[in-house]
């Protein structure tokens, strides 16, 4: 698969298997990640990648109350991964180059034959202190800006092709 074709391909997954991927494979697409453009090169945004089930359910009530839900509903589709882009807070390119870098994971991971979705509200959870703890429980410190999550893993559905693109959506000056 080409980069064009994988573009055109990708879609939203919103129903996951629940078998958890290879480390490997998780591994490639997070390396992808990495290599998404970013202001200056400065590469502000990092990725978590969540593997740990529990920290992934936490994870999953947490957006579930923000998004107005009862806990139990799972804004993660069931994936049983869940990359996490976080991005500093003083560089000022911050959220353009972590949604870069949530492009390219989801690009990865559909030429790995993987699902993905991004999913909002990392804002909202890292801003509290209770997200803030569990970066420093993981060795991470500094000021982060939730940019998203991709929940990652097979698809237990075919995605549907995608829609026809808007007749207005290109407009060339010559």
């Amino acid at each position: 698969m080409n980069t064009i074709e994988a573009i055109k391909t990708r879609r939203s997954c919103r129903a996951f298997k629940p078998d958890m991927p290879p480390k490997e494979l998780i591994e490639q697409v997070c390396e992808a990640g990495t290599y998404a453009p970013t202001g200056m090169n400065r590469q502000s945004p990092i990725i978590i990648a969540v593997t740990n089930r529990e920290l992934r359910d936490k994870l999953s009530a947490a957006n579930a109350k923000i998004m107005g839900k009862d806990e139990s509903f799972d804004p993660f589709y069931g994936a049983p991964a869940v990359l996490i882009v976080l991005a500093d807070k003083d560089i000022r390119t911050e959220v353009y180059d972590g949604s870069l870098v949530m492009g390219t994971l989801m690009l990865a991971a559909h030429e790995l034959g993987l699902g993905s979705c991004w999913i909002h509200r990392a804002k909202e959870e890292f801003e509290t202190e209770e997200y803030k703890t569990v970066l420093r429980t993981l060795g991470i410190s500094g000021e982060y800006e939730g940019i998203g999550h991709v929940a990652l893993g097979y698809p237990a559905v075919t995605p549907p092709p995608a829609s026809d693109r808007k007749q207005s959506y290109v407009t060339f000056v010559e």
